[in-house]
Order: C-alpha cells, then sequence, then structure tokens
C-alpha cells in the first residue's frame, strides 16, 4: 500500500462512523512477510523498515494535527494482565503493539503504531481511530 493509499485509508476511517459495534476502527496498512526461516538477520531490517513507514506516514499526520502524543503501551499491558480493566481498543493493541504515536482531531484519537504478536509473526503498520481516551 502507498502513503497515498494509506492516508486515504486514514481519512476514510475518520468519515465512519461506529454504529452499534466497537468503538474503535483498526486497520492494517501494511504487513510483512513471516519469519519462520530467518537466521536473526532479517527481522531487525524489517522492524527498522516498518518503523521507518510509520515515521514517514507520521511526519504527514503531524504536518496537518500537530505533534503526536507517545503513548507506551508495556505499563497499560502489566496493567491488564494484573486484572485492571482496560478499554478496548487500549487493551488489545498493548499484546502486540509497543507504542503508538497519537494525534488527536476531530474528537477523535488516531494513532500509527508497529504490531508484532510474535518474533516470528509479520510486522504490520497499523493505524487505529477511537473517541475512546487513552489510558493514562
Amino acid at each position: 500500500m502507498t502513503t497515498a493509499h494509506r492516508l486515504a485509508t486514514i481519512d476514510l476511517l475518520r468519515t465512519r462512523g461506529f454504529g452499534g459495534g466497537p468503538e474503535f476502527h483498526l486497520a492494517e496498512l501494511d504487513t510483512s512477510e513471516d519469519f519462520w526461516e530467518d537466521d536473526g538477520t532479517r527481522r531487525p531490517l524489517v522492524e527498522d523498515q516498518y518503523e521507518a513507514e510509520r515515521d514517514g506516514l507520521g511526519a504527514l499526520l503531524t504536518a496537518r494535527w500537530g505533534e503526536p502524543r507517545v503513548l507506551d503501551l508495556g505499563p497499560v499491558l502489566e496493567r491488564s494482565m494484573e486484572g485492571e480493566s482496560i478499554p478496548e481498543p487500549w487493551s488489545t493493541l498493548s499484546c502486540h503493539t509497543p507504542d503508538l504515536r497519537l494525534w488527536r482531531a476531530d474528537g477523535l484519537w488516531i494513532g500509527l503504531g508497529v504490531s508484532q504478536w510474535d518474533k516470528e509473526l509479520p510486522f504490520q503498520l497499523l493505524a487505529v481511530l477511537t473517541p475512546v481516551e487513552p489510558p493514562t
């Protein structure tokens, strides 16, 4: 997916309501190959690439909405594992996305992150849009 397509996806999701479903939209903007056969050399390169793509797209969103807030999701995961009720999408995101760049626009939190469920699984460039306040 090109940068233009990624921006168009985010803009489309901004126009959609949440109806009777969950109060968030989550989009996979890009997904890498998996790392089952990796000898340990390819994974860090792909991780760097996905972080660079997040930062490049983030620069365009920063031009629109100003500097992002960085949300470290590690403590959110710890709190969830200790039994605290964390609202979605933050609870699930904390399981596979270390941090998010968050912008506030038109009553929504718009976030970008690089996700990976396990070291052998693909990286994903994710966008999340929600009116739900991020955990503090």
